[in-house]
């Protein structure tokens, strides 16, 4: 991680980079990126989900650790929490200074050691300790990959694959409910060896995308602000000839080239000036997008096992079932919907999706508090929830990753995800926890007004502050703090068609 020289620093380039990767058609190359960065989420949902199933089996006896069940739900998700959090601020400030693509690296082996020392486990503060370096490996890995995926896929494609791959949290969580089903059988496994192997089996998932993340390459965009912009113009230059090749035809020319000073890195208080005094509104938005959807996730999925219990008399051992389903539903929103990001466009999708969601968990709501459902159609009120939540709550990622300077981006990231991982992971607990374990009906009824309150909160801000991104380079949609030969940006910096 050698700084630039202060020569290197203070060199001036013009480059087309941005123009030549935003009009590449979708390609075999663009698949690999995905797959390489993409599978992170993955991996979180696998963690998270696997966690909470099996907290239960970690309490009996007989499991290999003296800890109780609300330790597992509590302490050691709220230092998950803790080290997501901490973990998107520490390396997202070290992916916009050194690099996506070492950090990215550091980021997986982080998760992967912590994940193979957690199955090792032998007291509670190992445990807990393991989950908070886990929690530190995936926080950094958000804010290392969004900026990566969005640096290399052409624009005409940003949204959908975005949102799709922040979306794909959701099949691990799907893989997570039905491995803990597996692993908690004790005629399969004893008591203190099938939790083990679940995670051990989260190791040999990250060991896959590590060897495949291998062949992901740096940010062109990164390496042409930071004294590479040899490497970064013969990587495009290798992509666009294999694209060729694929395509059969030549591809069109570029459309445009801008000019930039190289730095080694910007410091907190220009990252600062220009995020919240430059682009006071799109922090707003950014602010509101993840709040709403922290809150509102956690009104349904933090107690969702304690309302099928408690009022539908769901075994505890079948909720693994439910929450599946419920999984799978928030699966489909991005994947179906992802594509109309990019063609209907943000503001309308982003502000609709939020509404959506909100209005249908205020009818869920309503049924729930007038005794109108059972299991089943509990579930599937949820499903219809997600379907559009997920898709509101991916976008969150998308805007934050597309709407800020390059130079800052990844730690807008981190900061932005920070905050709500925290307002999920720490006020969304104490605020829904008795509400959805205190029994009464009126209570869980109004977790789901409030998670639904801030949703639409949160598509009302997008409808007036949604940034017009579909289809337009990132360079367009904020102007690096680098670039040189062109008018001052206006406070809350949008060129033409902007904001």
């Amino acid at each position: 991680m050698t700084p630039l020289t202060p020569a290197a620093q203070a060199r001036t380039v013009t480059t087309d980079v941005p123009a030549r990767l935003d009009r590449l058609p979708w390609s075999r190359w663009h698949r690999t990126i995905v797959v390489g960065l993409g599978t992170v989420w993955i991996l979180d949902g696998l963690e998270v989900t696997t966690v909470g199933n099996i907290a239960s089996r970690l309490s009996e006896d007989g499991s290999g650790l003296d800890i109780t069940s609300a330790q597992v739900t509590g302490i050691a998700a709220a230092l998950y929490v803790a080290g997501a959090c901490a973990g998107a601020l520490f390396f997202g400030r070290l992916t916009d200074r050194y690099g996506r693509k070492r950090l990215f690296m550091v980021t997986l082996a982080v998760y992967l050691a912590a994940t193979a020392l957690t199955a090792l486990s032998f007291s509670p503060w190992w445990f807990f300790g393991c989950r908070f370096l886990t929690g530190f490996g995936i926080g950094g890995e958000y804010a290392a990959i969004n900026s990566a995926i969005d640096e290399l896929v052409p624009a005409a494609y940003r949204g959908r694959v975005d949102l799709v791959v922040n979306g794909s949290y959701w099949l691990g969580a799907v893989g997570g409910s039905l491995l803990s089903v597996v692993m908690l059988d004790t005629g399969l496994f004893p008591k203190d060896v099938g939790w083990r192997l679940a995670f051990a089996l989260g190791v040999v998932l990250g060991l896959a995308v590590l060897l495949v993340r291998r062949n992901v390459p740096e940010s062109p965009r990164w390496q042409f602000l930071h004294g590479h912009e040899d490497k970064a113009r013969d990587l495009v230059a290798d992509v666009e000839r294999k694209v060729e090749e694929e395509k059969g035809e030549p591809l069109a020319p570029p459309a445009g080239e801008i000019t930039v000073e190289q730095r080694k890195s910007i410091g907190f208080g220009l990252i600062a000036r220009t995020v919240f005094r430059d682009h006071t509104r799109r922090a707003v938005l950014s602010l509101s997008l993840f709040v709403g959807q922290a809150f509102l996730y956690n009104a349904i999925t933090f107690g969702f096992g304690a309302v099928l219990t408690t009022f539908f008399d769901v075994p505890a051992g079948h909720t693994g079932y439910y929450f599946a389903v419920i999984a799978a539903g928030n699966f489909l929103g991005p994947l179906l919907l992802g594509k109309l990001f990019d063609t209907v466009g943000r503001r309308v999708m982003i502000s609709a999706t939020h509404l959506l969601s909100g209005a249908l968990l205020f009818g869920t709501a309503w049924l729930f508090d007038r005794g109108g459902l059972t299991a089943t159609t509990m579930t599937a009120c949820w499903c219809a929830v997600l379907f559009f939540a997920s898709a509101g709550a991916s976008s969150a990622y998308l805007t934050v990753s597309e709407i800020f300077p390059m130079e800052t981006r990844a730690m807008a990231i981190a900061f932005f995800y920070a905050i709500g991982t925290a307002a999920g992971g720490i006020s969304g607990p104490l605020v829904f926890a008795d509400l959805t374990g205190s029994g009464v009906v009126g209570d869980t009824a109004l977790a789901f007004r409030l998670g639904a309150a801030l949703m639409c909160a949160a598509g009302l801000v997008a409808a007036v502050c949604a940034v017009r991104a579909e289809g337009r380079s990132l360079e367009d949609v904020a102007r690096p703090l680098s670039e040189t030969g062109s008018a001052e940006p206006t406070r809350d910096g949008d060129r033409a068609g902007g904001a």
